[in-house]
């Protein structure tokens, strides 16, 4: 099968162990990222197999409509970004591993991770030093404080883990369902939605993007949020309704971590996510580790394989297969 893998930015994935999976097929990477349908078209024209790196490449159906010759889109977990309708008229087999027992640690650590830079202040603590001005603040310790989980998911109960293993206190919010898993595992459940934010030092989101959860997150919500408290989205910028949080950080009164933004990539040196001195951005590397990705297109890989073989696996849309 002629494959084709978009997004691959450092063309990591040639040298995974799971690579060799598609031994035998004929594999085109595209390290580089575009967003034109008429560019992207005329690059995939010959593509039986097209291969996803996550949400970084929106298949619409005008794309779609200009690739007659693809049969199967290959990729992992959840496919908001991807048209299954426009993907079902044309024909178009998606297959996707919704990996339903496995967490990414991966993401769960960099939440841990940018808990501690920012009450630490290591980004800026490592920029005085590299000045020659030594220290440049006080920070603050984790232990002791409250850690706010909204959503009762794999990688928030990963991250409740490490939060509880340097002493923090976990508390949790989630959906109606969440909230009742919640209680028939016995963990803290905030009282209210609002003592939820008003009790926690740092609040993170775990919540999957769908239409019922975009803007989950409420002005309401982040005015409710205490002094210096520490917002964390390590999940989908969608989750917040869309310029709520740079208003909020605009006022100088919460700090926010953020791995995740309304444009990616976000090239943007303006935006005010980047600017604000409240703000530690990352550049959406939650799952990007070498261990997590061998993990990830290794099922992706497998999914090609098996449609190689006539048994396709986890079809979204098995109604275009045809043995």
């Amino acid at each position: 099968m002629k494959v084709h893998i978009l997004d691959d930015w450092f063309d990591t994935l040639s040298s995974l162990p799971c690579f060799d999976k598609l031994d035998g097929h004929d594999v085109t990477v595209w390290t580089d990222h575009v967003e034109n349908a008429s560019i992207l078209a005329d690059r995939l024209q010959e593509a039986d197999c097209l291969m996803l790196f996550r949400e970084r490449t929106r298949i619409t159906e005008e794309l779609l409509n200009k690739l007659p010759n693809l049969k199967l889109i290959s990729q992992r977990s959840v496919y908001p970004h991807i048209d299954v309708s426009a993907c079902t008229q044309n024909g178009v087999l998606l297959c996707s591993n919704m990996h339903s027992d496995t967490p990414s640690y991966a993401a769960a650590e960099l939440t841990l991770a940018v808990m501690l830079s920012s009450f630490r202040q290591i980004p800026e603590q490592v920029a005085s030093i590299r000045r020659g001005n030594w220290q440049m603040g006080v920070g603050r310790t984790l232990r002791g404080r409250t850690l706010g989980l909204y959503g009762y998911g794999r990688i928030a109960k990963a991250v409740a883990t490490y939060a509880q293993a340097i002493g923090m206190n976990v508390q949790w919010w989630s959906s109606e369902n969440g909230r009742e898993r919640a209680r028939t595992d016995g963990v803290q459940l905030a009282e209210s939605r609002e003592i939820f934010f008003s009790t926690s030092d740092i609040v993170s989101l775990h919540v999957r993007l769908k239409p019922e959860t975009r803007g989950i997150i409420t002005e309401q919500d982040l005015a409710s949020m205490k002094p210096r408290s520490l917002l964390v989205n390590t999940s989908r910028s969608g989750l917040i309704a869309p310029g709520n949080l740079e208003t909020e950080i605009a006022k100088g009164r919460i700090f926010a971590a953020v791995d995740v933004f309304d444009s990616e990539p976000l090239t943007d040196i303006d935006n005010p996510l980047l600017t604000s001195p409240n703000v530690l951005p990352t550049p959406h590397i939650g799952y990007v580790t070498e261990d997590e990705f061998d993990l990830q297109f290794s099922d992706i890989f497998d999914q090609i394989v098996a449609y190689a073989e006539n048994k396709p696996i986890h079809m979204i849309n098995p109604e275009v297969w045809i043995s």
